[in-house]
């Protein structure tokens, strides 16, 4: 298992992704604060405020299309030159190969997620927001990240078995609106995208009931083991398409 993390790693280097993961948190960022700052009128909560405009973009679409995006490109040199083949056939469990893309990406999140955490501090700091970085906040970045962890299970079966780049994150931008429906409807917690919305507190901040929060955790869990198991039973059973 580690040899295969390992050759995961060395797969990315020299790889843009860094870019990719810096460049949506910022973006994300950035279109938050001048919300912040052209509303401060209204926007008073100060910090929480802030967490409200700038974790709206980056919890609801960008850190969706950014799993997607990972996904996809952990898998994009196996779908070249029958590396899927040479894969398959090599002396490693089929479970070590899916296990190892899904532990990557979720570090690569979680990258993501902590850079989001210090930019938003850093532009608390700017606005000179009074007090410090509020606790609930790096336990809403945590959550996201959990909740993260499911949708990346999703998105890598679907990157393993689609070759298109771009058609898992199609994909998993189509599911965020779902998501944003299942919401509304009071049905979140029985749906993997919005599953992070709840995670991130980007909606609501009103603090999750006990049983709430039990449901989270063990719905995310459950997520992640149905579509984990799903992918490797595929990958053992059925052949990849490869170019």
């Amino acid at each position: 298992m580690k040899r295969s993390i390992s050759a995961e790693w060395l797969k990315l280097r020299h790889s843009r992704i860094g870019l990719v993961l810096a460049i949506l948190p910022i973006i994300s960022l950035l279109i938050g604060c001048a919300n912040f700052y052209l509303n401060q009128g209204v926007l008073q909560n100060d910090w929480y405020s802030l967490w409200t405009q700038v974790s709206l973009f980056y919890g609801e679409f960008f850190l969706p299309i950014l799993i997607a995006i990972c996904c996809a490109y952990v898998c994009r040199l196996e779908h070249q030159n029958r590396n899927w083949n040479m894969m398959m056939t090599s002396p490693v469990p089929v479970a070590s190969v899916f296990l190892a893309k899904l532990v990557v990406v979720s570090m690569l999140i979680l990258f993501a997620q902590l850079l989001f955490l210090g930019l938003y501090w850093l532009a608390g700091s700017l606005f000179s927001l009074p007090g410090t970085l509020p606790a609930k906040t790096i336990g809403w970045t945590m959550r996201g990240w959990y909740a993260s962890l499911s949708i990346s299970a999703l998105q890598l079966g679907l990157s393993m078995r689609i070759r298109s780049f771009a058609t898992p994150i199609g994909i998993s931008l189509c599911a965020v609106f779902i998501g944003l429906g299942m919401y509304v409807m009071k049905l979140g917690l029985f749906y993997p995208f919005s599953l992070l919305t709840i995670g991130m507190s980007v909606l609501s901040q009103d603090k999750l009931s006990s049983i709430q929060n039990i449901l989270f955790w063990v719905m995310n869990l459950a997520f992640m083991f149905i579509f984990t198991s799903m992918s490797i039973h595929r990958l053992k059973n059925k052949d990849i398409v490869s170019s």
